[in-house]
């Protein structure tokens, strides 16, 4: 047994300097007010420049959702077609302002308005999709269409001005 006998016969030191001992010098270097704006300057700068690169649909900046060949198609066929479904959010900020009136006919005419372009919306998609599959199957034999019917219907039904990518063809260019 090893006694470490140093630490006896001599008073328990105080907390201040037992932690001022104990304390590691930080791994950072310290920086000035004028670096740290350098340093988050830059890095907002980067941020908006991989931001653009996304929005502009370049494949390097893309999340790993949006990469390939195969969603790129995805995404054009989906681009290259005006639906009702594009609708759905601006038509629900206007159902949720209706509700606010306390007539209720108005309230009642927001809500079936809403129900109504949802179902239009759900036909609209699902009649998307199998057009698109048979489209996919042309295009790419070999891959399995597995997985793109979500992520074009997410594309279907957000409004075309904040897709993300942008679309890369007009409405009602053919692919």
């Amino acid at each position: 047994m090893v006694s470490d006998s140093s630490k006896k016969g001599r008073p328990t030191p105080k907390r201040k300097d037992a932690q001022a001992s104990v304390k590691v010098a930080s791994l950072a270097p310290a920086s000035t007010k004028a670096e740290k704006a350098r340093a988050r300057a830059t890095a907002r700068a980067n941020r908006l420049a991989v931001r653009e690169a996304q929005l502009r649909g370049d494949e390097s900046a893309l999340l790993p959702r949006d990469r390939g060949p195969e969603r790129r198609f995805v995404r054009n066929y989906v681009d290259s077609r005006k639906s009702i479904a594009e609708f759905l959010m601006p038509t629900t900020f206007v159902v949720l302002i209706l509700s606010l009136i306390p007539i209720p006919a108005i309230m009642a005419f927001g809500t079936i308005l809403m129900y109504t372009l949802l179902v239009f919306a759900i036909i609209e998609g699902v009649f998307m999709n199998r057009r698109l599959k048979k489209a996919f199957a042309v295009k790419f034999p070999a891959a399995v269409y597995k997985g793109y019917s979500f992520y074009a219907f997410t594309r279907f039904i957000s409004m075309r001005r904040l897709r993300v990518p942008r679309p890369q063809v007009k409405a009602g260019e053919s692919i």
